[in-house]
């Protein structure tokens, strides 16, 4: 891997069972390390595919990827140690507090005890939720969910950190707070993977932008 590259996508080709069309069709790409990286398109672009596959939740019907230095193909238990994934559903349990929620997603990634506890007060404050930190997630406004969706993926500090329309359908205040964080965090180290159709607030977000159509890199 070239020094400074984060990710390395090399003509990377999705197609379902089914389908004519490749749903990602032979997508090339360098993300630079400690960067935010804007992937762009209108809704069936390919965006959620090519995000899914990075993450190692979709096999690719062929290509190569390399994230933080493994091979995507043959070493996916150790990118999958490097990575937070925060998807474009929300991933929550509503019937249990924030709190709760945050308890068992840092569980699954190994955190534990005092750890665990002062990651996900940290965490709460900084996105203003620790307010209604004990409040049943059921109950919380859109904006809300789309803030502890967010948490969830953070918790064990991950080296990249992918989101699938972080901001898709919240108020105004909740995304003022998602894209302030999210710039602080870069600024923190992590390199930041986006996917978005809102053009004007990837383009105050991200450093690095590429435009995908019908499942190619056109810009």
């Amino acid at each position: 891997m070239n020094e400074g590259i984060a990710i390395q996508l090399h003509e990377l080709t999705k197609v379902y069972r089914g389908s004519t069309a490749p749903a990602v069709d032979k997508v090339s790409l360098d993300i630079p390390e400690g960067r935010i990286f804007g992937l762009l398109g209108p809704n069936g672009a390919g965006k959620t595919t090519t995000i899914r596959i990075l993450c190692g939740l979709l096999a690719s019907t062929s290509g190569e990827v390399t994230i933080g230095g493994f091979s995507l193909r043959h070493q996916l238990p150790s990118i999958r140690r490097i990575i937070g994934v925060v998807p474009q559903e929300i991933a929550l349990y509503p019937s249990l507090t924030a709190r709760e929620n945050l308890t068992v997603f840092g569980g699954i990634c190994g955190l534990r005890g005092s750890e665990l506890k002062d990651r996900i007060g940290k965490w709460l404050r900084v996105f203003g939720l620790d307010k209604s930190q004990y409040q049943q997630v059921g109950r919380y406004s859109g904006g809300m969910k789309r803030r502890l969706n967010l948490i969830a993926g953070l918790l064990h500090n991950p080296k990249i950190l992918f989101l699938d329309e972080p901001t898709v359908g919240v108020d105004v205040q909740s995304k003022n707070v998602i894209i302030e964080n999210l710039m602080e965090i870069n600024h923190g180290g992590t390199t930041i993977v986006y996917t978005s159709h809102y053009l004007e607030e990837a383009e105050n977000l991200c450093s690095h932008l590429a435009i995908i159509d019908k499942g190619r890199i056109i810009i």
